[in-house]
């Protein structure tokens, strides 16, 4: 469906790709990134990360694909209602997670201590490096050429010092000036996927519990409406229903406040939105309400002792398999080894970050059990 709104991002007004391309026959330029992204290695990968619990823990339970996927459908059914370009926003939603490390943040946490002397690590920072360079899928060029739009929605935040090094796309973070709304939206749907459904894998896990969430308005307000209206419901469709239910409200309440916002500040073109403050956001009210559910999450779920205990387990994996390649880059497969010899950190940091949580741990066990010969 082709944008309404004046300041959506159109075709004709994409910055194009690095390496140009005769235009796609069949389908527009977002749509060809976005079917670039579906069929890229790191999308793959992304079945075997965790989102909160390790992949071994639960057939049930997300995985990063599954939040992705979750994450692409928010952004395009909101993109829709707000008439922008919803092949933009699901290539940018499809994206953003393909340069997480295993072991969700656990693992980006350790992998970011171990490269703290060699310019750091940051997932995003690295799904860019990834769509950019380490691809290796086309003849005429590394990484997957997409469109500067897509690229600059995956680079969520940067530092100065970094976006320096970066080009047009690191351009922003420099002057100022905001992305697309599509790559806002993007980054606030990610937002409302994880939020609710670590709700529901936390319950699923018993880790956290129904009366321990009754204390969180957002939650115990729209459960006491869902029973209202489902007199008797129980188990598994009150959650469901409950969480559900969270989803929408915080997808109508960030539509209506993104239109009031554009409405505001009186934007009518892609560069007044680039030129104006973040647009897309929540009402006072529900952003304190959303506040309050992170804080809960936090403090119970991923603060839990289990997850910690999995937690600890996964930074050392990390951080041990970091120590033992830096000390002899030989134990690095040969085209890491080849890319080492110009920069042995960051060629580790890239094999390391592509590892799903159980290649991650059969490579550990590899290097470091005594009963493993290979």
């Amino acid at each position: 469906m082709s944008p309404a709104a004046s300041y959506a991002v159109r075709d004709d007004t994409s910055r194009g790709r690095v390496h140009p391309e005769a235009p796609p026959e069949l389908r527009s330029e977002y749509q060809r990134d976005r079917d670039r992204i579906v069929h890229s290695t790191a999308f793959r990968r992304l079945e075997y990360k965790t989102q909160v619990f390790v992949n071994h823990e639960g057939d049930l339970f997300r995985t990063r694909l599954t939040h992705t996927i979750e994450v692409a459908q928010i952004t395009r059914s909101i993109a829709r209602a707000l008439a922008l370009n919803e092949d933009l926003a699901e290539a940018v939603a499809l994206a953003h997670d393909l340069g997480h490390t295993p072991f969700g943040h656990a693992g980006q946490d350790a992998l970011d201590r171990c490269m703290k002397p060699h310019g750091g690590f940051e997932h995003n920072l690295q799904s860019l490096r990834i769509v950019d360079l380490l691809e290796e899928r086309y003849a005429g060029f590394d990484g997957l050429n997409l469109t500067f739009e897509t690229r600059e929605g995956i680079l969520k935040h940067c530092s100065k010092e970094r976006a320096a090094l970066l080009g047009e796309v690191g351009q922003r973070f420099l002057e100022g000036t905001q992305p697309s709304l599509e790559a806002q939206l993007a980054n606030l749907s990610d937002e409302i996927a994880y939020n609710n459904h670590d709700v529901d894998d936390g319950l699923r896990s018993g880790l956290i519990t129904l009366e321990q969430l009754d204390e969180v308005a957002i939650f115990s307000d729209t459960r006491r409406a869902v029973e209202a209206h489902w007199p008797g419901l129980r188990g598994r469709r009150l959650i469901h229903e409950t969480v559900r239910s969270m989803i929408n409200a915080m997808a109508v309440d960030l539509v209506q406040t993104t239109r009031s916002a554009l409405k505001q500040a009186k934007v009518e073109t892609l560069e007044d939105v680039r030129r104006a403050g973040k647009l897309a956001g929540y009402s006072p009210d529900f952003s304190t309400r959303l506040k309050e559910l992170k804080r809960f999450l936090h403090d119970n779920l991923y603060r839990h002792y289990q997850v910690l205990r999995m937690t600890n387990k996964a930074q050392r994996i990390i951080t041990e398999l970091f120590q033992a390649f830096m000390a002899d880059p030989r134990l690095l497969p040969p085209q890491y080894q080849h890319r080492a010899r110009s920069d042995q950190p960051r060629a580790i940091a890239d094999y390391i970050a592509g590892m799903t949580d159980r290649y991650a741990m059969k490579e550990h066990r590899k290097l470091f059990a005594v009963d493993e010969t290979h």
